[in-house]
């Protein structure tokens, strides 16, 4: 990456946590390119050299944070998801310890999750990763839907009030937690 390149990703990531910032403070449909300069510190024609309107940074900003999510998990676990439980400790460790340390950004997320496209992302997970799961415990076609909701609500409200409650309680208590009332461990439920 050239030094032109490299100011380039650090003012659009600049301007990202200045939008993510802003949420936490008041109504998308209220914030203002001005503002988001102000905060990002940069000037508005460079907003404009980097985007269109404020919906086109808030499109890169989830990208930013789904990317974010996704490289803090090993590689190699990324790559072996597909069928496998998630919520066994190989994958609960690092999802929790990316939620501990950007807990701001979680639960702005779950405070907004139809500006963040929430639905859309745990569709794509459905389709990617619980469904080859749940096929792996026989869950049949009807019951899966159900079943899917059972856990990922179970496990994410779990999760919130963890968050809620500043992260203090040990990661391997919640994922003890997580595991004792969820079907992680495979060869109970097979």
């Amino acid at each position: 990456m050239n030094k032109q390149e490299s100011k380039y990703f650090s003012t659009a990531s600049y301007m990202d946590e200045a939008l993510l910032s802003l949420l936490e403070e008041k109504d998308y449909e209220f914030i203002t390119v001005k503002e988001i300069c102000k905060r990002a510190g940069v000037n508005r024609s460079t907003f404009y050299l980097h985007y269109e309107n404020i919906n086109e940074l808030l499109e890169e900003t989830i990208e930013l944070l789904n990317e974010r999510f996704v490289s803090s998990f090993p590689k190699e676990l990324v790559i072996s998801a597909k069928g496998r439980i998630l919520t066994s400790p190989e994958f609960l460790i690092p999802y929790l310890n990316f939620v501990k340390d950007n807990k701001r950004t979680y639960k702005l997320i779950h405070q907004k999750p139809e500006l963040f496209s929430a639905d859309k992302a745990f569709r794509k997970m459905y389709k990617d990763i619980f469904n080859p799961a749940l096929d792996t415990f026989n869950v049949n076609e009807k019951e899966k839907k159900y079943v899917f909701e059972f856990y990922t609500k179970g496990s994410l409200a779990i999760i919130q009030k963890w968050v809620e409650e500043d992260c203090k309680d040990d990661i391997d208590f919640i994922v003890e937690l997580i595991a004792r009332h969820t079907f992680a461990n495979e060869k109970d439920h097979k």
